[in-house]
């Protein structure tokens, strides 16, 4: 199961042409946190139904920008 924390393809194309000012979030109970070790969601979690199967699929749209040290 990916635990991965990065935008999908539409939140990045938003984000990168649009001009940066502070923004405030309401209505939402979002977070992030940070760890070293490697998350693994347990069986009971990874059978619910509120699991969206569709979910990876999002980032699919997202091009490869980064090259390395071409």
């Amino acid at each position: 199961m990916k635990t991965e924390e990065r935008p999908d393809a539409e939140a990045f194309e938003r984000a990168s042409h649009r001009t940066l000012e502070p923004e405030t979030l309401a209505g939402t109970m979002a977070f992030m946190f940070e760890t070293r070790y490697p998350l693994s969601p347990t069986a009971y979690a990874s059978g619910l139904e509120l699991l969206d199967g569709e979910y990876p699929g999002v980032w699919d749209g997202l091009k490869k920008l980064f090259r390395g040290n071409t």
